[in-house]
């Protein structure tokens, strides 16, 4: 019976961990596009949950590192920095967009050529800590394409 048991309480960890992932729903995510040499881009992406989660991680083959990172106005001069984790509110939508939060991919291993697509791997975690990783195939595009600016 103590295994009956155990398997249930395993199993009802994996069916929170499904639901966990199926609240979090990453729509139009693309990656500026680079040229020879360049060693560094961003990514761009809308982020909904029904539950509300927060973006602790992102990871692609193409980079050998991957951060969040955020620009803000301090003292007229726009500054980026990296941030430990991207809040998504219960019912909300947050835009990684240029000039706002984005994800950063440094260390590039090779350029990126427009039109090619890209894996992501996100990494979310709920309230009440479960995480969960979200993949997607970001389309690589060159700035001032159409729709790159869509809101």
């Amino acid at each position: 019976m103590r295994y009956f048991k155990f398997s249930a309480l395993f199993f009802s960890g994996i069916v929170s961990l499904s639901a966990f992932s199926q609240s979090v729903v990453v729509t139009d995510p693309w990656i500026r596009s680079t040229v020879q040499g360049q060693k560094a881009t961003g990514a761009f992406m809308k982020i909904a949950s029904k539950d509300g989660a927060k973006l602790i991680e992102v990871s692609s083959p193409v980079a050998g590192i991957s951060e969040i990172h955020e620009m803000k106005m301090e003292k007229e001069v726009m500054k980026m920095a990296a941030i430990k984790s991207l809040n998504v509110p219960v019912g909300g939508l947050v835009e990684l967009k240029p000039g706002s939060y984005h994800i950063m991919l440094m260390d590039l291993k090779s350029p990126l050529a427009a039109q090619s697509k890209i894996p992501l791997t996100l990494t979310f975690e709920s309230a009440n800590g479960v995480k969960s990783k979200v993949e997607v195939q970001a389309l690589v595009k060159v700035m001032g394409m159409a729709n790159e600016h869509k809101h």
